[in-house]
């Protein structure tokens, strides 16, 4: 692999391909350099156009990857629709690449163990707490599922207020584990431990990934919290 492109250590069947891109080489100028994905964040369009193109290249996709509206919330989408508007999208052919794109969130990449179906998930907190993991392995089917998280803030820098701790301790008591309190009724929050814990509620113990912080590799990542106006990264699975 390439300086733009990470591959998960995870023991995915054979029929399953996946990718993560860094911010490492690709045509975007500052403050998007340069590797940008996403179209919604004020790069040149024609720049954002020859780095999914490179990246097709490089990753050697079988097909334009599903490209989601992504909006915070846990709509999932089959891979074959039209429907763009999600924050989760699944494949059970091959050749549909499933895609997310994120600067802190977190993207979470699926595979069911007998190579039958993927998931790619974009998980902030508001999608964690909405259920976006839930019904990603809801939509996708049943069977046994192992997950890979990508690079999200880590839990040195991922700094919320009360009102998130709250939330989530008021649907799960022992999501508190994932909190540190600091001052003023603010915590540092391990968006990795949370995950974590939704994936167990459906039963996915298979968990890697996690070790990365977008916030603190500015080299290597992009992140919203950090520098504001920023690239997108992209977290990408297919079937072959």
């Amino acid at each position: 692999m390439s300086e733009s492109l990470l591959t998960p250590q995870w023991p995915a069947p054979v029929s399953v391909r996946a990718c993560q891109t860094t911010r490492l080489g690709g045509l975007s100028l500052p403050p998007y350099e340069s590797l940008n994905l996403g179209e919604h964040v004020g790069d040149a369009p024609e720049a954002v156009a020859q780095n999914r193109a490179r990246l097709r290249q490089l990753a050697g996709l079988p097909s334009e990857p599903l490209w989601l509206q992504q909006v915070h919330g846990c709509e999932v989408v089959d891979g074959a629709s039209a429907q763009r508007c999600a924050d989760a999208s699944f494949a059970t052919r091959p050749g549909q690449v499933c895609a997310v794109l994120t600067a802190d969130c977190l993207p979470l990449l699926l595979c069911r163990v007998d190579g039958t179906a993927v998931a790619a998930v974009h998980a902030g907190w508001r999608g964690l707490l909405a259920g976006v993991i839930e019904q990603a392995v809801k939509r996708a089917g049943g069977g046994e599922w192992m997950a890979w998280l990508g690079p999200a803030i880590g839990p040195q820098a991922f700094e919320v207020g009360r009102e998130v701790y709250d939330a989530f301790v008021a649907e799960d008591d022992g999501a508190a584990s994932a909190f540190v309190p600091q001052h003023a009724d603010r915590y540092l929050a391990d968006i990795y431990a949370l995950a974590r814990r939704r994936l167990a509620r459906v039963g996915v113990e298979q968990v890697y990934g996690g070790q990365h912080c977008s916030y603190n590799e500015p080299q290597r990542f992009y992140s919203y919290r950090r520098d504001g106006t920023t690239g997108r990264m992209a977290s990408l699975i297919w079937l072959v």
